[in-house]
């Protein structure tokens, strides 16, 4: 990866590509785009019931890849690998891979990419998902072996990290003192800079985390646990200035955000629509991916 190919010298073993694939036989899924799923209006609907968010299976933190025609989850299971701790309770340890439904010859298969790994955010470009602290890249037959981002990101307690067009990381820095905000590292002559505080408004409340940064970085979504919201985890946004510094918080609002717990947003590549994940109870016992039409972040953008 031409951002991040600076400074990494270490492999993660605990990740394998799969081999075992499904054919469109076994989950039938329309020719057309989404999933063949009808887009949602203002309201959130659970995205593909049945192929993802299936009756019997947990599938989490859904994101098209650049092509629209790959759709990666997060889905529990044996045959997605190692133990992984998910998410802010870190008592929570189960088996988590990444899975992805793609178009491919000619029909939609599904495969794992990722054994033992979670929080996941894809690049604009679709060629390298970022995990934590780690990264893939896309190769001729796949995916490469997990692979180190290097310092900065290396030593830190990194829950989500994201990355901008122009190869700016946007991370959360967990903590339950809420003693470190949402950063961004800029890669600078080739190397990535001491992490900045993206400012105060995003150290407020119990966490702020799994942030979501569009490519041209004019906004950011993330989830967050504060005094004022719906309930528990909300969504918020915050629009970039012309001057380079960050807007307020902006909770999106009762049509998204519930007394459950919304987190993990995402924002499909041709920006139609909100993807994020909705718990109604501790952790991941019962999460379900959403869409919504994306509009509502042009209606929250400061006038």
């Amino acid at each position: 990866m031409k951002y991040i190919g600076i400074s990494i010298t270490l492999l993660f073993s605990i990740l394998a590509c799969s081999s075992k694939s499904y054919s469109q036989d076994q989950f039938p899924i329309p020719d057309a785009p989404y999933l063949g799923q009808t887009p949602p209006g203002s309201t959130p609907k659970i995205f593909a019931p049945g192929i993802v968010n299936k009756e019997k299976s947990t599938d989490l933190e859904g994101m098209f890849g650049s092509d629209m025609n790959t759709f990666y989850f997060v889905r529990e299971g044996e045959e997605y690998g190692g133990v992984v701790t998910v998410g802010e309770f870190k008592g929570d340890k189960v088996s988590y891979g990444l899975a992805v439904i793609e178009y491919k010859n000619n029909k939609w298969q599904q495969s794992v990419v990722a054994k033992a790994a979670s929080e996941p955010s894809i690049s604009p470009d679709g060629n390298t998902i970022l995990f934590k602290t780690g990264y893939i890249e896309r190769t001729s037959d796949g995916w490469s072996q997990m692979k180190s981002l290097g310092e900065p990101f290396a030593s830190i307690s990194i829950m989500r990290s994201a990355i901008s067009s122009n190869g700016t990381i946007y991370f959360d820095t967990y903590s339950r003192a809420m003693d470190t905000p949402l950063r961004y590292s800029r890669l600078i002559d080739g190397k990535y800079e001491t992490p900045k505080s993206l400012g105060p408004q995003f150290g407020i409340g119990r966490y702020t985390a799994h942030p979501y940064i569009a490519p041209d970085e004019n906004y950011i979504v993330f989830d967050s646990v504060r005094d004022v919201g719906q309930g528990s985890s909300d969504l918020y946004i915050s629009f970039r200035k012309a001057d380079g510094a960050w807007g307020p918080a902006i909770n999106l609002g009762d049509k998204i955000n519930t007394d459950a717990s919304e987190k993990n947003p995402s924002v499909s590549p041709d920006g139609k629509f909100l993807f994020f994940d909705r718990r109604t109870k501790r952790a991941n016992a019962d999460v379900t991916i959403y869409w919504v039409d994306a509009q509502i972040i042009e209606t929250l953008r400061p006038k």
